[in-house]
């Protein structure tokens, strides 16, 4: 689809409240490290990643959402948002919407409609999808569009699944690794109609593909107590990288552009492996890509608008960038979107 009204009026992050290193994760591990003859550093070396957040457990997704958009309505008319959409994997609970909450900590207008709208790493860009394609038919005029994920939950209790497990060695260690890369962070973005945002930087459109032959590879549950997932990593790379290369085919050429068109890439934040097999295969430069996985992890949902947000607090993005978002989550799902940056 292509946009020609919609703007990114304003954008928000919360940062979680404690860390935890690499190092730290395998030095929890070291009965299971010493048992197995596995190195230590594999860990990082393999991932890239230094450090991942956490909120304690039982942290509601709802609430560190809501700090996250409180720093936008500090400066927008909270009775102006139209459609408050919740895109985060983790959530309050089955029943209501989550955003049912981040509604009531954020004191909108009874006017406001909501929902949640979960596609694992994808649920802020196929919200501003859905969200995107209400404003340009002018039903709605705003958007706000927050994540919440908390990765305390999953990161203990796979902890505590891979010590005290006698059987637990090499090959059954393997579906559990890329859970021990998962972060936490809050985000939180607001869509307008362009002409309530002229300045601002403009969502030009994007494409979406799917091949859910891949469902079985990244399977999890649990709640805000606890949580767990097995993932076939390296099957997931491949078939993401191969569905990533088709989308990036569609979406470059509804947008008109050419690789060599792109001046900024945003992608999904998983890895060092991730980010290479991307960009190569995509035929992108990998000097035109921001990086935040190294001290957030995978941040899920939060991950590819957590880095957008970063590298403009960075002065990463000029006036003028044209800007390739280039998402890719479990399910196994590609969506990818075109900016020009103002």
């Amino acid at each position: 689809m292509i946009f020609q009204k919609l703007s990114l009026h304003s954008y928000a992050s919360q940062a979680p409240t404690e860390f935890l290193t690499s190092d730290e994760i395998e030095a929890s591990l070291a009965s299971l490290y010493d048992r197995a003859r596995l190195p230590y550093g594999r860990l990082e070396l393999q991932t890239g990643i230094k450090r991942r957040g956490l909120w304690p457990n039982g942290t509601r997704p709802s609430t560190i959402a809501a700090q996250a958009a409180e720093q936008i309505l500090e400066y927008f008319p909270r009775e102006k948002i139209d459609l408050l959409l919740h895109a985060s994997v983790c959530r309050d609970f089955l029943e209501p919407a989550t955003a049912a909450q981040v509604h009531r900590n954020l004191r909108l207008s009874a006017h406001c409609m909501i929902a949640d709208l979960s596609n694992a790493c994808l649920g802020v860009l196929s919200s501003i999808i859905m969200a995107g394609q209400m404003i340009e038919r002018g039903a709605i005029r705003t958007a706000l569009i927050v994540s919440g994920e908390n990765a305390g939950p999953l990161i203990r209790e796979t902890l505590k699944h891979l010590v005290t497990d006698p059987a637990m060695d090499r090959k059954r260690l393997k579906p559990y690794m890329a859970s021990l890369t998962i972060g936490s962070a809050a985000v939180a973005f607001l869509l307008t109609h362009s002409d309530l945002a002229p300045g601002a930087p403009k969502i030009l459109g994007g494409s979406s593909l799917t091949d859910s032959s891949a469902v079985e590879l990244c399977q999890g549950d649990g709640s805000t107590h606890g949580l767990m997932m097995e993932t076939d990593s390296e099957a997931l790379l491949k078939a993401g990288v191969a569905l990533a290369r088709e989308n990036w085919e569609k979406c470059r050429t509804l947008l008109g552009w050419e690789n060599r068109d792109v001046d900024r890439i945003i992608p999904h934040q998983v890895g060092t492996a991730h980010r290479l097999a991307m960009l190569t295969q995509l035929g992108l430069p990998l000097d035109r890509d921001f990086q935040t996985y190294e001290q957030f992890g995978n941040t899920g949902s939060a991950a590819l608008p957590l880095t957008l947000i970063k590298a403009s607090e960075a002065g990463f993005l000029r006036p003028g960038d044209k800007v390739a978002l280039l998402g890719i989550g479990s399910g196994l799902t590609s969506t990818m979107l075109g900016m020009e940056w103002t």
